[in-house]
C-alpha cells in the first residue's frame, strides 16, 4: 500500500497555553490557549480525520478498526500511539502518568502512558523538570504533603534538539517558553503533583490534583537517566538521527539536503515534518504536516531540503 495518509490536526485548549503553534507551524488555531496539537491521534478524547484519499473525512480510529491491514501485524485493541506538539508558553503541572498495569485497573481499561519529548524550540535559559530526588515511598509523601519541591525536584536545563525518554511513574513537567514533539503510548491520563496554585480562570477554581494515585505510581527511588545521547549517521544528501527504541515505540529523524531515497523499517510510520518543504514520491509535504505511512511504506524518494520525524513501533 503505497498512500499517504494525511491527517486533521485536534487542538486542546490549555491554561498554559498560546499561539506558537500558528507562529511556528502556521496552524489556524480556534484560540490563544492551545497547548497541544493532537497531530496523529486515534483517541476518544482526540480522533484525527483523514484529510486526503478515498478514506477522506474518515477517523484514524475507524480506519484502524476496519483497516487494520494499513497497519501490519500488531494486535493493539485500539490505536496504540498518539504524536503531541505541545506549546508550554507557561509551566506545564508537575506530573507523573501511570504504567499500562495501573492503568486498566484503576483507570478503566486505559493504556499506561510512556512518552518521549524532542525539544523543537526553547528559549536559552528553559529549563525542564525530570525525575526526582525521594528515597523511599515515607520520603516522596512527605515532601509532596509537606511542599518541600526544591528537596523533591529535579530541573535541568535544555536547548534544542535535546530528546528526552520519560517512562510511566517518573516525575516530570515541561516548563515556560518550550516548544515540543512529544511522541506516546495513546492515553490521556495523567496524575497532577503539583499546580503551583493556579486558579483556572474558567471555573475559578484551583486545578485537581491527584496526589495519593501519583504517589502510587511514582518509581522510588527514581531510575532517570540523564537525556538520550542520539546516534547520528550522516549520509549523501541527508543526516539520519535514531533517537530511541524502546518497548513501545521508537524515533528516528531525516534531515535531507537534497534529493534522496530513504529506507525506514516500521510496522507503519507516522510522520511529522518540522522543517522546510519538498515532495515524497511526488506527494507535496511542508512544515506542519502530520501523515502515516502504512504497512509496507519503507522505501521512498524525498526530493527538496526537509527535515522530519519519525515514530513508529
Amino acid at each position: 500500500m503505497r498512500e499517504i495518509i494525511k491527517l486533521n490536526p485536534v487542538f486542546k485548549d490549555r491554561i498554559w497555553g498560546g499561539t506558537r503553534l500558528k507562529e511556528y507551524f502556521g496552524y489556524d488555531l480556534p484560540t490563544d490557549k492551545i497547548g497541544e496539537c493532537w497531530a496523529i491521534a486515534g483517541h476518544k478524547n482526540g480522533d484525527c480525520t483523514i484529510k486526503n484519499g478515498n478514506f477522506k473525512e474518515k477517523t484514524l480510529s475507524w480506519l484502524y478498526e476496519n483497516h487494520r491491514e494499513y497497519f501490519g501485524g500488531i494486535e493493539d485493541k485500539e490505536f496504540p500511539l498518539l504524536v503531541k506538539l505541545i506549546d508550554a508558553s507557561n509551566d506545564l503541572s508537575i506530573q507523573v502518568h501511570p504504567d499500562d498495569k495501573y492503568a486498566n485497573s484503576i483507570e478503566n481499561g486505559e493504556m499506561g502512558k510512556t512518552e518521549a519529548w524532542y525539544v523543537i524550540d526553547c528559549n536559552e535559559d528553559t529549563l525542564l523538570e525530570y525525575g526526582h530526588n525521594a528515597k523511599t515511598k515515607e520520603q516522596l509523601h512527605d515532601y509532596i504533603y509537606n511542599g518541600k519541591w526544591k528537596k523533591l525536584l529535579n530541573f535541568h536545563k535544555i536547548k534544542r534538539g535535546d530528546f528526552f525518554y520519560i517512562p510511566s511513574g517518573t516525575v516530570h513537567a515541561i516548563c515556560k517558553n518550550t516548544l515540543i514533539y512529544e511522541i506516546q503510548q495513546s492515553s490521556d491520563v495523567t496524575y497532577r503533583v503539583y499546580d503551583y496554585d493556579r486558579v483556572d480562570k474558567k471555573t475559578g477554581e484551583k486545578r485537581q490534583l491527584h496526589i495519593e494515585k501519583a504517589i502510587d505510581v511514582i518509581k522510588v527511588p527514581d531510575e532517570c537517566k540523564d537525556g538520550i545521547t542520539p546516534q547520528v549517521e550522516k549520509n549523501n544528501g541527508y543526516t539520519k538521527t535514531e533517537y530511541i527504541n524502546s518497548k513501545y515505540f521508537k524515533t528516528v529523524k531525516f534531515h535531507v539536503d537534497e534529493n534522496v531515497n530513504l529506507e525506514y523499517n516500521g510496522s507503519f510510520a507516522l510522520v511529522t515534518v518540522l522543517d522546510g518543504s519538498g515532495t515524497l514520491d511526488n506527494e507535496k509535504i511542508e512544515k506542519g504536516d502530520n501523515f502515516i505511512l502504512p504497512f509496507g511504506y519503507n522505501n521512498f524518494k524525498i526530493n527538496g531540503k526537509v527535515t522530519f520525524i519519525i515514530s513508529s513501533m
